[in-house]
């Protein structure tokens, strides 16, 4: 004879499971921040647990990983491959994040040696092209170029896209200047002289500012954008090289990679508030959106740096692959 459970029992064990599975996943492993940090000269992507400092999977990318990004849902990171000194890189590398293994390669042909990235809201990746003085716009699910617009400066780098995928400004350090197209339109809108070196750029939160980081000038920008006027730049520490806006919107993280330190800025005066000292060549950042903690890449340390934002200071490191330089944030999907 079988009991029947009664109703609010049935009830109470059908929530208790739900809050098990979102709290742990289908895995069973505990929800959290997924770290993907690309190791450079070891041409490889590790995918992290931060909180334990556990390597959940170690991937192949093409050669010199430089940058990555995640899709909006979080399910997959993109990589661009960059390439070698002798040879240069043309390939996107998909990387499935919950199935912990290599999707797909894109083969961004004629277009070379990608580097930043930003995604879109609906899917589509935008990615710099070096050697081609271009942004790319990429499709993932077609794995395909979908268009591509002609910065025509050198070096362009770096890229951020506003909240509604209809602009990107793009970093050129070969001429210190930052470019700005129009992704509906299909063309470029301004390109803006900033000062020498110009390599790291971010938004504010709403869309108003661009912010740069000159490593040839030791400097920061503020850009507006809509006029695409230089508001005012300010100096830093030694060859800034990465810049982010924290979720605060009131304050900058600027990575200094010759200074071997990190630096906070007030966003509306550019004023240095402090500086910390770091690990050796620190690159890449990413900053959870709590606005608690930066992870920023000691690239000659083979090692991840934890900096705890409100104590201000290097509260642990994580090891990686050889000459770690671009990472990316998800949370799990």
């Amino acid at each position: 004879m079988r009991t029947r459970l009664p109703y609010r029992s049935v009830v109470f064990l059908l929530f208790g499971s739900l809050l098990l599975t979102t709290a742990w996943g289908t895995s069973g492993e505990a929800a959290g921040p997924l770290l993907v940090v690309l190791n450079k000269s070891a041409h490889t992507a590790m995918l992290i647990q931060p909180d334990t400092k556990e390597v959940l999977a170690t991937l192949p990318t093409g050669r010199g990983p430089h940058e990555a990004a995640v899709s909006p849902d979080g399910r997959w990171a993109y990589v661009a491959n960059y390439g070698t000194r002798e040879e240069p890189g043309h390939t996107l590398t998909v990387l499935d994040l919950v199935g912990r293994k290599v999707h797909r390669t894109i083969d961004l042909t004629p277009f070379r040696r990608p580097h930043g990235l930003a995604v879109l809201p609906d899917g589509r990746v935008a990615v710099t092209c070096e050697e081609d003085q271009a942004l790319v716009v990429v499709d993932p699910k077609a794995g395909r170029v979908d268009f591509s617009v002609q910065t025509d400066q050198r070096v362009s780098h770096m890229v951020v896209v506003t909240p509604d995928g209809h602009r990107a400004f793009v970093a050129n350090i070969g001429d210190g200047s930052v470019t700005v197209i129009d992704l509906k339109k299909r063309t470029k809108l301004a390109t803006v002289p900033v000062d020498a070196g110009t390599e790291g750029i971010d938004l504010a939160p709403d869309g108003r500012f661009v912010y740069a980081a000159n490593r040839a000038a030791d400097t920061i920008a503020v850009l507006d954008a809509q006029s695409f006027q230089v508001i005012r730049k300010a100096p830093t520490c030694r060859f800034p090289i990465r810049i982010k806006v924290l979720p605060d919107g009131r304050h900058l993280l600027v990575s200094c990679a010759q200074a071997n330190q990190v630096a906070l800025h007030d966003a509306a005066t550019l004023e240095q508030l402090r500086t910390l000292d770091v690990g050796s060549t620190p690159i890449g950042i990413v900053v959870e959106p709590s606005g608690r903690r930066a992870f920023v890449a000691f690239s000659g340390d083979d090692r991840v740096g934890v900096v705890d934002l409100q104590e201000w200071g290097v509260v642990d490191t994580i090891p990686t692959g050889d000459e770690p330089d671009g990472m990316a944030l998800s949370r799990r999907p």
